[in-house]
């Protein structure tokens, strides 16, 4: 058999962005240790690896005031490993974070001398308040636009910030985190939540305006997204950007505090062994905060410290691209049989909206873009199965910068391109946008079907069409040197188009 590739050789494939040097991000937390590895440091982050290591550092530091030493050795063995995952795929930075375990830890020079000694590799140990920092950076750089408070929730502590244009400020830290918390409340859920409360009461959250909005971030509030999505049965099994009413979540996680059991509580099963006896505790911080904070509304972030520290390394003009629009161009460049028929396609898909005097939001155009740069990244998958494959691509894709409901426009509009207007490829999901964002992404997939019989997904031929209105009746108008164009198929297409959107009739005119 041919060896394509040898241990001396490139590694990287040619499904990866060339010329990209993979970036890692080391964060010691008082739960776990996890290596992320991004494709490369960019606006819009890849992860090409993620493993943690739960090791529980932040375990008795309220009574001993140190790092325990079976812990310290499971997180440094786990760390070995995690060197030569960075040594074998040929990171080119490892930036090393540990929050309030480690600072809060008389020994922590012992350990962080012996973490720089396997990692090769300064460790940075982060202040409550740069931790709140970093953390609201995150959820800037996946939900940019973001306007409220943000918690961070960890295994020592929680970080507080306010947001507002893209800057936080007011960051503060307690000694909230969910370990630290069942050691001092003697694994009372209960108890805890009246520590939260008594920690809380002179936080800034105390004096934020009614009905705000609360973004969520850390492992342990993660699982508690994810048990609330099966608790509703919820369609789409993804926390960023998951939204909640406030009132709906207090009374979710009171009933969690309620339980007789740590282990006992709805839906504990489904979580993992590392979090489940950790969640009642995250669940009473959740509800004193929205409580204290009287907010209207909570969405949780899959992204946090580490997302927050790499896009704060980002200067002003690579901060201000649009996550969502630049990590598709990235999936068109790397699966699309060609980018630059996106593009042809985007104006294609403006001039019928101009023509036919269709309004947009920013937030409408901007999904336009990112469906028409998606639209052929289906291809190399078999015909009775590419609508399918597109729309779990797109839907469940690592994208950041969309919601739910983006989401699920994205889905509708891939299902239509690829398998018309019947399908049901993304059903399951419609119901997370509203009829009306439904129904224009139809319309939208219904025009590339029109599109894509003209091209063969090549560029330069878009262009030279255009529609116009004749009354009621859709006119595609194309040029006299692609008559041949016009056959069944198009006209087909033409009509069924012209059908959905609204018009009485449709034709195709040469010349």
């Amino acid at each position: 058999m041919t060896q394509f590739w040898g241990v001396d050789a490139d590694p990287t494939a040619q499904g990866r962005i060339k010329g990209a040097r993979p970036v890692a991000v080391l964060d010691i937390g008082s739960n776990s240790v996890r290596l992320v590895v991004y494709e490369r440091h960019a606006r819009a982050l890849t992860p090409l690896y993620n493993e943690k290591s739960a090791c529980a550092l932040g375990r008795g530091i309220a009574q001993t005031g140190r790092l325990a030493e079976a812990n310290m050795d499971k997180a440094i063995e786990a760390m070995k490993r995690f060197a030569l995952v960075a040594r074998m795929m040929r990171v080119g930075k490892v930036y090393i974070l540990a929050t309030s375990a480690v600072r809060d830890a008389a020994n922590r020079k012992e350990f962080v001398a012996a973490v720089e000694a396997v990692m090769e590799a300064p460790v940075r140990v982060l202040t409550g308040e740069e931790e709140a920092h970093y953390a609201a950076l995150g959820v800037v750089a996946g939900i940019p636009g973001f306007t409220g408070v943000v918690g961070d929730l960890g295994g020592g502590s929680l970080e507080l910030s306010d947001i507002a244009n893209g800057r936080d400020n007011n960051g503060e830290s307690f000694e909230l985190g969910v370990i630290r918390l069942q050691d001092d409340a003697d694994g009372s859920p209960k108890k805890a939540a009246a520590l939260v409360r008594e920690r809380l009461k002179n936080s800034i959250i105390a004096n934020d305006e009614e009905g705000a909005r609360f973004a969520a971030i850390g492992g342990t509030w993660r699982s508690l997204a994810k048990l609330h999505q099966s608790h509703r049965d919820y369609s789409l099994h993804m926390v960023q950007d998951y939204v909640v009413k406030a009132d709906d979540m207090i009374a979710f996680c009171e009933d969690i505090v309620a339980a007789d059991s740590l282990k006992a509580y709805p839906g504990s099963t489904n979580v993992s062994n590392s979090r489940r006896e950790l969640v009642p505790f995250g669940a009473a911080v959740m509800a004193e905060i929205l409580k204290v904070g009287r907010f209207g509304s909570v969405v949780f972030s899959a992204l946090g410290v580490r997302e927050g520290y790499l896009y704060g390394k980002l200067d002003e003009r690579e901060r201000e691209i649009d996550p969502l629009i630049q990590g598709a161009e990235e999936l068109s460049v790397l699966r699309s049989r060609s980018p630059a028929h996106a593009n042809d396609l985007i104006e294609f898909t403006s001039q019928y909206f101009d023509c036919a005097r269709i309004a947009e939001t920013p937030e409408e155009l901007r999904l336009r873009i990112v469906s028409c740069l998606l639209a052929d990244i289906g291809w190399r998958s078999h015909p009775d199965y590419r609508g399918p494959q597109s729309v779990d691509s797109v839907a469940y894709g690592s994208l950041t910068g969309v919601d739910h409901p983006g989401r699920a426009f994205l889905a509708q509009v891939i299902a239509v391109r690829y398998d018309g207007p019947k399908t049901k490829a993304a059903q399951l999901l419609a119901p997370l946008g509203s009829p009306e964002l439904t129904a224009r992404a139809r319309l939208i997939g219904s025009l590339m079907r029109v599109a894509y019989p003209m091209t063969a997904a090549m560029p330069g031929i878009l262009p030279r069409t255009h529609f116009t209105l004749e009354g009621t009746t859709l006119v595609l108008n194309l040029p006299a040197d692609y008559a041949f164009l016009n056959g069944d198929h198009l006209r087909n297409r033409v009509r069924q188009f012209a059908e959905g959107a609204g018009h009485t009739d449709s034709r195709v005119v040469v010349g």
